[in-house]
């Protein structure tokens, strides 16, 4: 089925690893818009009954079954249209879909958009974890350590099936300018050195449910990330996930860095 936008980009993140950094780093490009988190997946379709007193019919299901459709084609014929509507409204030429859950449900993702093209960021698994868990202090329902796993293991599906670029959040926070001009090449438009400086751009709301709200992603600058973890400061279920995404274990401890990065 055609698509109104046919190569869309996506972020595929865990939480808390600096996605809404990159997104704002990617919407400071002229071609690129790259709103906050759309939550396609959980845009739903479904039909209603037609009543007449007593009397009721499925007309919308007998209508959808004339035209060859199923609710999940209407599905992602909704989500293209939100897609091409925010592309449009931006007047550039490139969409950047950034959601974290997406990634949990990629296949879908690809069902859609057989164009699509996929950023892959990722991050310390430990450092995922301990960031989740400082975001949920205080709430017992979370298991900080099993999302990252849950997650860590997405990623790992989606990479072996649909081909993309792969950053590394310590390299962003690092060295943006590399990372961004990487990006560019893989993106095929030009490098604008002003990527890096993304406060001197507006993005939209910073706002809890749609992407990092703190005051780290609000200051327009790209923050230093914290250290790695020490060997004994990864558990023992985010060992493997660790080594699947070329992290050392036994990793040395550098120098503390002065603040929390923006991380979503």
């Amino acid at each position: 089925m055609e698509r109104l936008v046919a190569s869309p980009i996506f972020i595929f993140s865990p939480p808390r690893s600096g996605s809404t950094l990159l997104r704002t780093v990617l919407d400071s490009h002229s071609e690129i818009h790259a709103p906050h988190e759309l939550h396609l997946s959980l845009l739903a379709v479904q039909t209603r009954e037609w009543n007449a007193g007593r009397h009721a019919e499925r007309y919308a299901e007998i209508a959808i079954d004339a035209l060859g459709l199923t609710l999940r084609d209407l599905e992602h014929l909704l989500w293209d249209r939100l897609l091409h509507r925010q592309l449009a409204r931006s007047g550039k030429r490139l969409i950047v879909n950034k959601t974290t859950n997406e990634v949990l449900t990629w296949r879908r993702v690809a069902e859609c958009w057989p164009g699509a093209r996929y950023i892959y960021l990722v991050r310390h698994p430990a450092s995922i974890a301990a960031s989740l868990a400082r975001a949920w202090e205080g709430r017992v329902d979370m298991d900080p350590v099993g999302r990252t796993v849950g997650f860590v293991r997405s990623m790992n599906e989606a990479r072996a099936e649909l081909p993309g670029l792969t950053v590394r959040y310590e390299e962003l926070t690092t060295n943006p300018a590399d990372v961004a001009r990487r990006l560019c090449a893989f993106l095929d438009v030009p490098w604008e050195p002003t990527m890096t400086e993304y406060g001197r751009f507006g993005h939209g709301p910073f706002t809890r449910g749609i992407g990092d709200w703190s005051d780290n992603i609000r200051s327009g600058r790209i923050q230093p990330h914290r250290p790695l973890p020490a060997g004994d400061e990864v558990p023992e279920a985010l060992r493997e996930p660790a080594r699947s995404w070329h992290y050392p274990i036994e990793t040395p401890r550098p120098a503390a860095a002065t603040s929390e990065p923006a991380a979503c």
